[in-house]
């Protein structure tokens, strides 16, 4: 097999970091390749260099034995290169066969051919084995759905390069299957596959090869995928050993402080309950639209809840004047969509952190203020280990892990912190930094908060959970204490028909 595609001591610069360190590595043609590494390794950057969204700052991009200097996206689809990134890259007012044909599109008499478009795109996903409308638009579809928007319109670019950064990180099972049937076939078919990913058993199913990133540097390249122990993988990562992932640690629990009782709304009409401890965390488990996040979305008063419904912690009904009632209640949700829900983007580390409790306390004089607000911001960013240059870099430079642990040092910078509600809190992000979110996680129930953890990865929520709530179509399905809390009783009650040996 021949090296289709090379970088040769490619690096990178930002103010105040080395993103890439003279980076080399090559993939063959009719491959999987993927990239390990932690948060901020440089993975995400490499690719952005690969679709030609950044230029390097040294070295050589080399594509069939010759150079290749991108001056825009544009340039490197030209070239037969198709990106496919965490953060997606979409226009939500237009529909879903308008974004895959997107710079594309079909015209007859000089106007977009909107019939044809439809017809091509339709055709196509059938081909494929994914179920969307064309006419649908992006805004109405969920995160799962959107990231197959953006796999088939890689896919139709008819590239030679594909490159896809986490696209599992919302996709259900059965998406992620019709991902990975398409990926085996584009390597039968000669192309070359850049795969990053958090999730090792997909790397170990996928890659013939990988190459581990620490720290903006390559580490190593490993020719056989199969051949390297998961461990080793793990230690090339971090850079240290990590024998349990999880750290679960018992913790006495106090008396009963959240009340959930008859809880639905628009997007969740059958009524709900469940109760939780002081100290506990509790894990809900449920395949993508079992109804896991509308609760949550319920239960901190983003969506409006029923007049049916009823909220109380430590025996005090929690309004439902919407989010600002609930944060001063003590309730908080980091969202499952950091993006688009989670961070002000434009704005700096220390703002995202700061911006719920400057109304606690941190005001008064602008001087004082400022000083106050920048050693609190210097504190999580230390506590979390936050990789940011300072304080006032933007948010949307960091990498998503680094984003997550903003959003969490705003909640646990709340004095009154009672709940905290995780919705997939380790979305994308890696292995090290999934384990310092875990001890966070112990620390908050060990003062005897409340910790709701929503994950679809279930490993996790047993790893992590005191008790598990199965969700499955709207309705909680069952309860299982950590004892009993088996991967194959869990199943069963997210899948009821599923036949489990």
């Amino acid at each position: 097999m021949s090296s289709y595609l090379q970088f040769d001591q490619v690096s990178k610069n930002f103010p105040g970091v080395k993103a890439l360190k003279s980076v080399s590595f090559e993939a063959q043609a009719g491959t999987v390749h993927g990239l390990l590494g932690e948060n901020g390794a440089g993975k995400s950057t490499l690719l952005k260099i690969l679709g030609g969204q950044y230029r390097p700052d040294g070295g050589r991009l080399l594509i069939a034995g010759k150079e290749c200097r991108f001056n825009s996206a544009a340039d490197a689809i030209s070239a037969g290169i198709a990106v496919i990134h965490q953060e997606l890259q979409y226009v939500p007012e237009l529909t879903v066969a308008e974004n895959v044909l997107l710079g594309r599109l079909p015209q007859k008499f000089g106007l977009v051919d909107k019939r044809k478009a439809r017809h091509l795109v339709a055709e196509r996903l059938a081909a494929i084995g994914v179920d969307l409308d064309p006419d649908a638009r992006l805004a109405d579809l969920s995160i799962a759905q959107r990231q197959m928007v953006e796999i088939c319109k890689a896919v139709l670019q008819d590239a030679q390069v594909i490159a896809f950064d986490e696209p599992t990180s919302s996709l259900s099972h059965r998406e992620s299957e019709i991902l990975f049937r398409l990926i085996r076939d584009l390597r039968e078919a000669g192309r070359v596959i850049i795969y990053i990913s958090h999730r090792l058993e997909e790397l170990y199913a996928l890659c013939d090869a990988c190459t581990i990133f620490r720290d903006g540097r390559k580490i190593v390249t490993h020719k056989v995928m199969n051949d390297v122990p998961k461990e080793m993988l793990i230690s090339d990562m971090v850079g240290r050993e990590l024998d349990d992932i999880y750290d679960y640690r018992t913790r006495a629990l106090s008396e009963e402080r959240l009340v959930v009782k008859g809880l639905a709304g628009e997007k969740l009409p059958v009524g709900q309950e469940f109760s939780m401890r002081g100290g506990e965390v509790l894990g809900f488990f449920g395949l993508v639209g079992a109804g896991r996040s509308e609760m949550m979305r319920l239960l901190y008063g983003a969506d409006k809840r029923s007049p049916e419904s009823s909220v109380r912690l430590d025996g005090i009904e929690v309004s439902r004047a919407g989010p600002a009632a609930a944060i001063d209640a003590g309730i908080v949700l980091c969202p499952e969509d950091r993006k688009e829900q989670g961070i002000l983007a434009q704005a700096s580390v220390a703002e995202n952190i700061n911006i719920s409790c400057r109304r606690n306390g941190l005001l008064g004089g602008l001087f004082i203020r400022n000083q106050r607000e920048a050693a609190l911001a210097d504190q999580f960013i230390q506590r979390l280990k936050i990789k940011t240059p300072n304080r006032e870099q933007e948010i949307r430079l960091l990498s998503g892990g680094n984003q997550q642990k903003v959003i969490l040092a705003r909640w646990l910078a709340e004095p009154d912190l009672k709940v905290l509600i995780l919705d997939e809190p380790t979305r994308g992000i890696d292995v090290g930094a999934k384990n310092e979110i875990y001890r966070i996680i112990r620390e908050v129930a060990e003062r005897g908060c409340c910790v709701i953890v929503v994950s679809s990865e279930l490993p996790e929520v047993l790893g992590i959970a005191d008790r598990v709530i199965v969700m499955r179509e709207g309705r909680i399905s069952g309860q299982l204490e950590r004892a009993q809390a088996t991967e194959a009783a869990v199943l069963s009650l997210a899948l009821p028909d599923m036949q489990l040996t």
